[in-house]
């Protein structure tokens, strides 16, 4: 990776799509659309995270770049985990004496290729030694992509769903709320409803909310193979 073209670290949170749980059903998670849900009262980001104590239990992804860190809980309830890049694989354990009040850095590394990478998170439990128990805590991950080379200029901008650079087809609908960005989001129950845009950049994100009601979309990028992910999630 060219330390001198524009870098930038990408935070995703256990609730982005970009994440695939293989079961979403073996992790428990606080509900961020309940009124006394309050992210700042919590250590963890954006005030979720996703638990299990279920042996196997795993979350993929898969990113381009040279760094990937992983943040959770350690504590006395944990055991090990395993991190997997590429099909190879290191056991490590979250177990601690006392709970720790914050994130705590369950894995890292900054050397890998800048290339095409696949992550897996998979809990392993008490194994071997462990004096904790089965539990293991995912919090965020963290990662670094390069946007343009050295000595360009880079902006964000931001596309509220009211936008007319949008383009809609289907039957799509609005709901007003201060938790969207904008205070509102368009939303559809509509198969093959579609919204579009067309832009110059080096990446894009797309941001909307999650339920366990909701169920799986596509995206395509360029014309390329649709990629699937989940709404759903997980409370």
């Amino acid at each position: 990776m060219d330390s001198t073209a524009v870098n930038a670290n990408i935070t995703v949170d256990d609730f982005d799509s970009v994440l695939s749980y293989a079961d979403q059903s073996l992790w428990e998670t606080p509900d961020p659309s309940r009124p006394s849900f309050d992210a700042s009262a919590t250590p963890w980001w954006m005030g979720t995270y996703h638990k299990t104590d279920i042996v196997g239990a795993s979350v993929a992804f898969n990113f381009t770049g040279p760094a990937i860190f992983i943040y959770g809980q350690s504590g006395p309830l944990y055991g090990s985990y395993e991190v997997e890049i590429d099909s190879t694989v290191l056991t490590l354990s979250a177990y601690a004496a006392n709970d720790v009040s914050e994130q705590t850095l369950l894995y890292g590394t900054s050397n890998l290729s800048y290339a095409f990478h696949t992550l897996i998170l998979r809990n392993v439990g008490a194994k071997n030694a462990d004096a904790g128990g089965n539990a293991l805590l995912f919090d965020y991950l963290r990662t670094t992509i390069q946007l343009a080379p050295a000595g360009a200029t880079v902006s964000n901008v931001t596309y509220e769903e009211d936008n007319p650079a949008l383009i809609y087809k289907g039957t799509w609908s609005s709901n007003k709320s201060p938790n969207f960005s904008g205070g509102g989001t368009s939303y559809t129950n509509e198969d093959k409803a579609a919204v579009s845009l067309s832009f110059h950049g080096s990446s894009v994100y797309v941001f909307g909310d999650k339920k366990n009601d909701h169920g799986l979309y596509s995206v395509i990028l360029d014309n390329k193979t649709a990629e699937v992910y989940s709404g759903a999630s997980g409370c």
